[in-house]
């Protein structure tokens, strides 16, 4: 299986990425998805799940995008926003 994951965020108001596992959860200020067998936490306001294909591992979001945050203490990519 390939791991490969793509992230594209357009003007912090929408949110795409390839290679999702899973959503494993997901409220108005937080989203959490596995990629590549870690978790991808996405926090920001009035978020909302457009689309996930579990098939084609395509994931769509919109809302206020603050942060996106890989794994834990390892490989952590944290506050792409100010």
């Amino acid at each position: 299986m390939d791991n490969q994951s793509i992230l594209t965020i357009e003007q912090r108001k929408k949110i795409v990425m390839t290679g999702v596992e899973s959503v494993d959860g997901f409220s108005d200020a937080r989203i959490l998805l596995t990629v590549g067998g870690s978790r991808v936490t996405i926090e920001g306001s009035k978020l909302k799940v457009l689309a996930f294909s579990q098939g084609s591992g395509n994931f769509a979001a919109s809302g206020e995008v603050r942060s996106v945050r890989y794994g834990g203490a390892k490989g952590k990519l944290q506050a792409l926003f100010k």
